[in-house]
């Protein structure tokens, strides 16, 4: 009998995200994507801009637009996912599996302040009263590393810096300590010492909490610092995947060399 603890925590299967064109004919933004993710596990997926990565995303998280049609099957805990009504989606979106977006300071409304935003989470997804919420998202800031968060929680986005918007958005996105945690692009725009900050705010979290991390981004040196394994995208489809050691020591696909050869060439031209 199998095992349930060793099932994978997600698991896709020919996963395709396909979008119509004025003709009616559909390109494929995700064509036929396995993956599998285990609990507690940082998977990363990398690939240049327009690779399918956020799509890909989107389609793990119910976001992708109405007119996109989907094909495979996506199983979180043991639940096909890809083809759920909406209303369950909603149920799991900040709850069960959290979504950190690449922008914080579009994700994040410049209206409400940093604590609305927050409180409004467990208010929504927890039942907890607008006292305990705040409660919680107190400590929750000060785990993330944000100073003074009884100062912090009344500002707004645009009084904090990019690092610390973006370890809002982490806070958000753990604040109902979720089994899996997407993050797309997290470190962009970030200087080296704030991404290393929040790369490490990644690891502890997952050590502290056991979360599973979906991490997306173009940086294969990020990847070398967090990732136990990495799939690589090219045009929708997803052209290897390795354990992180071996990927970086013997890349098998051409693309994932070219991509591994280019980033270091940056690093020498910036030595």
């Amino acid at each position: 009998m199998e095992n349930p603890a060793a099932s994978p925590l997600l698991a896709l299967s020919n996963v395709s995200v396909q979008f119509p064109d004025e003709g009616g004919v559909a390109s494929f933004a995700v064509h036929n994507a396995n993956l599998d993710l285990k609990g507690g596990e940082i998977l990363g997926v990398a690939g240049e801009s327009g690779s399918g990565k956020t799509q890909l995303l989107m389609a793990i998280m119910g976001l992708t637009p109405r007119s996109a049609r989907l094909s495979g099957n996506l199983v979180f805990k043991g639940e096909e996912l890809l083809h759920a009504r909406r209303q369950r989606l909603r149920e799991l979106r900040g709850n069960r599996i959290a979504l950190v977006f690449q922008d914080p300071m579009t994700a994040l409304n410049p209206y409400l302040t940093i604590g609305r935003q927050m409180t409004e989470v467990l208010e929504y997804h927890g039942g907890h009263s607008r006292a305990a919420a705040r409660v919680r998202v107190l400590a929750m800031l000060e785990s993330v590393g944000i100073d003074n968060p009884s100062l912090r929680i009344g500002q707004y986005p645009h009084q904090l810096s990019g690092g610390m918007r973006q370890r809002v958005m982490l806070g958000m996105a753990l604040l109902c300590e979720p089994d899996l945690l997407l993050a797309d692009e997290p470190t962009t725009a970030l200087d080296v010492t704030v991404q290393a900050q929040v790369l490490d705010l990644l690891l502890e979290l997952r050590a502290r909490l056991g979360t599973a991390i979906l991490l997306v981004t173009h940086d294969l040196g990020v990847l070398a610092r967090v990732a136990d394994r990495i799939a690589v995208m090219q045009a929708g489809n997803i052209v290897e995947q390795a354990e992180v050691t071996a990927l970086f020591a013997a890349p098998q696909h051409p693309y994932t060399r070219m991509l591994l050869d280019s980033a270091r060439r940056l690093d020498a031209g910036s030595a």
